[in-house]
């Protein structure tokens, strides 16, 4: 096995063993989608608040989806720094470059991907039309690599400092806006039957272009704060 697909086992490993998986992240999303319509006040009948809370159910499932992905951000790096295992991995065979991809697809497959199968359920829950479901999926799997490329820049950014998840959250949720936006155009606008393909396209675009750049920085900033 390479040395690549190692990292990405331990990081997994480690996802589960020090966070509890996507525990914590989907319990935050169930209370969010739980909670927004109790905050409103809305009942349990057909009157038109509850019509509108459907007409915006993706948007809310989406902002949800954000936030639930900055839970696990704060220890993706900063437990190999504190630990020594940053030097170590740092004299590897792999590059740090590569090391952050594999740490940031592990974070999409440990939380990402679960989230992203939950959001339909969560926008369904808050109204939303049950023909939108498989469009959420796809979205919200595409945006989690946004969500979790990005956030990797937040939390190398971060490391070393006394307030970490703060300034991640400072960082990073700039950086969530544009997949938001363009992932719940495309489900409104599908909900809509309006053209939703430019707001899929300009959502994977960012997921690529995330996936493509961000290792470089977050490889950047290690070597910042190792030094």
């Amino acid at each position: 096995m390479g040395a690549l697909a190692l990292i990405f086992r331990r990081e997994l490993a480690l996802a589960w063993n020090g966070g509890g998986g996507p525990l914590l992240a989907l319990g935050f999303y169930l209370a969010v989608a739980t909670m927004i319509p109790l905050a409103a006040g809305l009942p349990i009948s057909d009157t038109p608040a509850t019509h509108r809370l459907a007409e915006v159910a993706p948007a809310l499932a989406w902002v949800g989806l954000a936030l639930a992905s900055l839970l696990s951000l704060e220890r993706l790096f900063e437990r190999d720094f504190e630990d020594g295992a940053l030097d170590l991995l740092a004299l590897g065979p792999v590059s740090l470059e590569g090391v952050s991809a594999a740490k940031c697809l592990a974070q999409w497959t440990a939380n990402g991907a679960p989230l992203a199968l939950a959001a339909p359920l969560a926008a369904i829950a808050l109204g939303a039309s049950p023909t939108l479901a498989p469009l959420i999926v796809a979205c919200a799997a595409i945006g989690g690599i946004a969500f979790a490329f990005m956030g990797g820049i937040g939390a190398a950014l971060a490391l070393g400092s006394r307030r970490g998840g703060l300034l991640i959250a400072l960082i990073v949720l700039p950086l969530l806006a544009p997949p938001v936006i363009f992932g719940g155009e495309a489900i409104t606008a599908f909900a809509a039957g309006l053209s939703w393909r430019g707001g899929l396209l300009m959502l994977t675009a960012y997921a690529l272009a995330a996936a493509a750049l961000a290792p470089f920085a977050m490889a950047a900033a290690w070597r910042n704060a190792a030094s």
